[in-house]
């Protein structure tokens, strides 16, 4: 008799199945922020882009030694990430446009890694500066949050010294340049959300315009501007049909009065602005150099090495003038001379820069956003001689002190943004004939920052400019120095290196004058 031994998996009979347990969703690596809706004002600095001129800030730092790409993912998402801006898309709609949480957001998306093309040594920095004149013409994927870094780790400076290179880009829509540099410095080793203008050095307070409009003009105005800018947004949206749906709320006839009175403030509002239009357009045009004209949409862009802050303060101490007018009228200088250069006759003529001025109130807590205004100043190019220049300068900023331009030309421009293409493309070009040049003065750090272990050896910036002005020039102060940049529309200018190198002979020419006066035995 054979015997059959049973199989031990026979033996067992299967262990009936027990229903698996719902495992809870991981929570999402970055919180989706909840959507809000976008200000008028940040409305129209979102919807003025044109193929000439986007509407993003770019800037570039110089580290020494290099930073690795994954230590900086990791500095970027304990810090810029945790403002929900940074992880929301702008999405625009019929009546303006609202931040819309990122349901994908990768940051594998926003910082990338870049390899300069390879240059003979001592070429680096042109081709640094080529890469971010050609990022300056890249739009930013608007199908996520608005912003790019780019690492460049291996990078080696105009003093031999090896390090890396970072170009960051933001769009204007999400912060005006002070929101963006108090952020971006809360990025740098043992950085803070920034301190308030309260709580500031008084010797790191803007001076010039930027100091006196704000105190005297542009303050006080300013929350009434914004308001009244968000009204315009509201009133046009509810006269493109946003009244009360049918059976819900009021009924027609209350909606038809709210649409009728929201009509009339509207009204009002296009007609004070029709009569600030009025105003600005009596301004003649700039004078028609060779920076003025039709822009094409390809960048330059060039900077020049640092000059040193305390140099700059005593020649403005000594001549009685504070280092804006000092800053601007080298500036001026410099510009002259490269018109002249050109074969370009400046004699007697001046250009329109365009100021931003900040108007953030004193408040404890950082807000993005857009809140500056803009300052025409008149730069007297063809002045030959600089003591004669600087105080021309000095005059002209006090003579802002009593202007409303400031205010008038913030909201024009950001109403501009609002206003059906047409419009905006007249009042922009209204603009354009006005101005040459949006220029900057930035005051940073007395001491030089680190960041992820290295020292942020320079650090240079832009904000965008609007229809077909060409030029934008930036100076900044940092670490002791005062740095010159100039970003060019290469049709109009395409050697804005030639500008730069103009600008420190012009401050030693000063500062050999200042040296030659009597000084009473001083």
């Amino acid at each position: 008799m054979v015997t059959r031994v049973a199989s031990p998996s026979a033996a067992r009979k299967p262990a009936p199945r027990r229903p698996k347990k719902s495992m809870p969703a991981a929570p999402p690596r970055y919180p989706h922020p909840p959507d809000e809706r976008m200000s008028k004002v940040d409305t129209a600095w979102l919807r003025m882009d044109n193929q000439a001129n986007l509407m993003q800030i770019i800037g570039v730092w110089q580290l020494a030694p290099g930073v690795k790409y994954a230590a900086v993912c990791e500095r970027i998402e304990n810090t810029l990430v945790r403002y929900d801006r940074f992880r929301q898309c702008a999405v625009q709609d019929a009546t303006g446009a609202s931040w819309v949480a990122d349901p994908g957001f990768d940051l594998a998306h926003h910082v990338v890694r870049e390899k300069l093309p390879r240059s003979a040594s001592g070429d680096e920095q042109r081709a640094l500066q080529d890469r971010v004149a050609e990022l300056a013409g890249q739009r930013l994927d608007r199908a996520r949050p608005l912003w790019r870094f780019h690492l460049i780790e291996d990078y080696t400076g105009p003093d031999g010294v090896r390090g890396s290179a970072m170009i960051l880009r933001l769009h204007h829509c999400i912060a005006d340049g002070v929101a963006l540099i108090g952020v971006t410095l809360s990025m740098v080793d043992g950085g803070a959300p920034p301190a308030e203008p309260a709580a500031t050095a008084q010797d790191a307070v803007p001076q010039g315009a930027q100091a006196w409009v704000v105190e005297t003009l542009l303050n006080p105005f300013t929350h009434l501007a914004v308001k009244a800018l968000d009204a315009l947004g509201d009133g046009a949206a509810r006269s493109l049909g946003r009244l009360n749906p049918a059976g819900q709320g009021p009924g027609l006839e209350q909606g038809v009065e709210a649409g009728v009175k929201a009509s009339l403030d509207m009204a009002r509002l296009l007609l004070q602005v029709a009569t600030d239009s009025a105003a600005l357009a009596l301004m003649p045009d700039d004078s028609p150099t060779r920076l003025k004209g039709k822009s094409g949409g390809i960048k330059k862009v060039a900077w020049c090495p640092p000059i040193p802050l305390d140099e700059v303060r005593a020649v403005a101490k000594a001549l009685g003038c504070s280092l804006n007018d000092v800053l601007l009228s080298c500036m001026a200088g410099a510009l002259g001379e490269y018109l002249k250069s050109q074969g370009d006759d400046v004699a007697g003529q001046e250009i329109r820069a365009m100021v931003p001025v900040n108007l953030r109130p004193q408040e404890p807590s950082l807000r993005l956003g857009n809140h500056f205004g803009l300052a025409p100043l008149l730069l007297p190019i063809g002045m030959v001689n600089p003591v004669e220049r600087l105080y021309e300068v000095r005059r002209r900023m006090a003579a802002l002190k009593g202007s409303y331009q400031p205010l008038l030309a913030f909201g024009l421009l950001a109403v501009a943004g609002l206003l059906p293409k047409p419009a905006q493309d007249m009042m922009l070009g209204i603009f354009s004939k006005k101005t040459t040049a949006v220029m900057t003065n930035v005051p940073g750090p007395r001491e030089k920052l680190r960041f992820c272990g290295a020292t942020l050896e320079q650090s240079m910036f832009w904000v965008p400019q609007s229809g077909d002005v060409g030029l934008g020039v930036s100076i900044l102060s940092y670490g002791g120095g005062v740095q010159f940049g100039v970003i060019t529309d290469s049709a109009l200018c395409p050697e804005p290196q030639r500008i730069i190198d103009e600008v420190a002979p012009e401050f030693a020419r000063l500062a050999m004058v200042t040296l030659m006066l009597p000084w009473d035995g001083e």
